[in-house]
């Protein structure tokens, strides 16, 4: 193929491979320049169903116009091979400066910014990657992004074979299956499929957003979310488990823990629904938030053995959780929020637990839309949920003897004590998922943005930390005692950031 003729373009070298075709760099006679020629098999052009794949991805590059993404030259067939004629992207794949050396949180929220913003162009034309990956995406020497191949990718409302959906169909899903029969090509498109994608669901834009958190977490940990084997293990593991959230760097930005946990919901009605959201949060995510705070106030970084100690009493604490509970969803707003006010009276039958200090039984969403309280009716406890556009007050179930409620940083979630367990249920209720066994005390807990539960077992003790998703446990202060000080409680870790304050 080196060296052979192809109308205007000569061959000049094999540069790669993927599952769509072999991409040559030619020469460009016509127009003095160096072009990437992406060319089919013979066999894939013999088959109609990838030929069809093949030249609607020209038709979809060539409705895009946008610096981060590659430019289509165009769509030939000449001497019965077909091929496209596409923009030479040089550079480096971040697939390979993942592998050469880590990305700095910098860098990592540069490329990833540029990523968001070619998707966003790709979805403002109705059009879905479906294969993001860092293999597909191009970094320039002067860390420019070029988001490649959208081969896999389908115009929102079109069939199967690329004709018009008809009038029933809801434009803003497509259907997939999985591709490829090579196990390396299998894997490598695998480990950043949605889970929804995995189960060849149908499938919007919220199945890029995953791949995007993926790519992000890669970046950011230097190595994938949901590493496995095997296709097979790999798609288990998108389906059931959790990335290592310990993996993320101590200095990742503010937003960037919380931005990749609304990215990797499973359930794609969790996850951020258009990509510029995700963008403008990254953005953000540098900007120091303003919290009120005294400079001098020390703090403990989460996972450091050189902690540092807050010398206040339990009452500036809960103080200064209520400011930033209230204030977590708005003091990023020049504007300043409105006061609000609501009072929770209790339904007939039911009461507030007596040992308030203890049990902590009232917790805001950090969304700031609803409340959480232990309440106990005929003798049994329960977790309720009473947001403020209502009256009433509703069991949140899978909750049975739940205390010590408190919010995921995203307000999706409550966490809780239940039959010396920590555990988690969605909001709105459903199965319990077990974290950690504490027995029958928790002297406090927090989720904090890294995906992590810090609590206190016990008065006499410090605090430690487990993955919100389970796993060991690490303790990450040591009261000391020489100085009189027998524990810390009542943790509340700072929206945002990577630091608790806590009760000595």
């Amino acid at each position: 193929m080196i060296g052979k003729q192809l109308g205007q373009y000569t061959i000049v070298e094999h540069i790669g491979a993927g599952g769509m075709g072999e991409v040559y760099r030619a020469r460009d006679e016509k127009l003095d320049r160096d072009v990437a020629i992406k060319m089919l098999p013979d066999e894939f052009a013999r088959d109609p169903e990838r030929l069809d794949r093949f030249e609607r991805e020209a038709k979809l590059l060539a409705a895009v116009n946008h610096p981060n993404i590659a430019v289509i030259h165009g769509l030939e067939e000449i001497d019965g091979l077909r091929f496209l004629a596409l923009e030479l992207v040089e550079g480096e794949g971040l697939d390979e400066r993942i592998a050469h050396r880590s990305l700095g949180v910098e860098e990592a929220l540069d490329v990833a910014c540029q990523i968001a913003k070619a998707l966003e162009a790709a979805h403002a034309k109705g059009i879905v990657h479906r294969d993001l990956k860092p293999a597909n995406v191009k970094l320039s020497a002067g860390g420019h992004v070029k988001v490649l191949d959208f081969g896999l990718a389908k115009a929102l409302g079109s069939d199967e074979t690329g004709s018009p959906a008809s009038s029933s169909t809801d434009i803003t899903r497509s259907p997939t299956r999985a591709e490829g029969t090579r196990t390396g090509v299998i894997l490598g498109t695998v480990a950043y499929m949605s889970p929804e994608q995995a189960r060849g669901g149908e499938l919007d834009k919220r199945t890029d957003i995953w791949s995007f958190g993926c790519v992000l977490f890669e970046m950011l940990a230097g190595k994938r979310p949901f590493a496995a084997q095997t296709p097979s293990d790999a798609i288990a593991t998108i389906l059931k488990d959790e990335p290592d959230w310990s993996a993320l760097p101590g200095d990742v930005s503010h937003n960037a823990p919380r931005v990749l946990h609304r990215c990797l919901q499973k359930d794609p009605d969790r996850r951020f629904h258009d990509v510029a959201d995700v963008r403008l949060e990254l953005e953000s995510s540098g900007d120091e938030a303003v919290l009120g705070l005294d400079e001098n106030i020390p703090t403990t970084k989460l996972g450091s053995d050189k902690s540092q100690w807050i010398m206040y009493g339990t009452l500036v604490l809960a103080a200064i959780v209520t400011i930033f509970t209230v204030s977590s969803a708005t003091w990023n707003d020049a504007t300043p929020a409105p006061v609000r006010r609501a009072t929770i009276t209790l339904p007939e039958g039911r009461e507030m637990p007596t040992d308030f200090t203890t049990d902590a039984p009232f917790v805001l969403s950090p969304l700031g839309n609803l409340a959480v309280y232990s309440g106990i009716e005929d003798g049994q406890r329960q977790l309720y949920a009473r947001r403020f556009d209502s009256f009433e007050s509703r069991p949140i179930n899978g909750t049975e003897g739940g205390t010590n409620p408190f919010f995921s940083p995203d307000g999706e979630w409550v966490g809780f004590l239940a039959d010396g367990w920590i555990r988690k249920v969605p909001v709105e209720g459903g199965v319990a998922v077990a974290i950690h066994d504490v027995g029958s005390r928790l002297l406090g807990a927090t989720w904090t943005p890294a995906g992590t539960v810090v609590f206190t077992p016990d008065i006499a003790t410090g605090l430690h930390e487990v993955s919100a998703a389970g796993g060991d446990v690490t303790p990450i202060t040591t009261p000391d005692r020489s100085a009189g000080i027998i524990g810390h409680a009542f943790p509340s870790a700072i929206p945002d950031t990577d630091k608790v304050v806590f009760a000595v």
